[in-house]
């Protein structure tokens, strides 16, 4: 299993998905993680300007951080807007918001662990 973090720095989990910098993502076997690796966020490099439907000239959608996220099964982040978490559950990711304290690493740890609070309503606030 594969399980993302947005992260704004490749080490702290980011407080939005979409203006993320990058995702860490770590494989997980048999509940252990075995190993990293630092994915950069193709949808403008962490520039997600969500206003109203439309991102600079091109209607608005996440498809880069989709495809580049497509191999994993969930993504843990500070928040998310609907619309991203939507586009996520159509290719099978599960997206989970979570409260954006410590490390990428520590989060997941947390969450293998069944100690991570998570919440349901996904928003942005932007």
């Amino acid at each position: 299993m594969k399980i993302a973090v947005a992260s704004s720095n490749g080490t702290d989990v980011s407080s939005h998905f979409g203006r993320s910098g990058c995702f860490v993502v770590f494989t997980v076997e048999n509940g252990t993680i075995t190993a990293q690796e630092l994915r950069n966020n193709p949808h403008g490099q962490g520039g997600c300007q969500c206003r109203g439907t439309r991102h600079g000239d091109q209607p608005h959608n996440h498809a880069q951080i989709v495809d580049a996220l497509r191999d994993c099964q969930i993504v843990l982040c500070g928040g998310i807007g609907r619309k991203a978490a939507q586009e996520l559950e159509a290719v099978g990711v599960r997206p989970i918001v979570i409260q954006p304290t410590g490390s990428a690493r520590q989060v997941v740890e947390a969450y293998l662990g069944g100690n991570i609070e998570t919440r349901e309503e996904f928003g942005c606030n932007h």
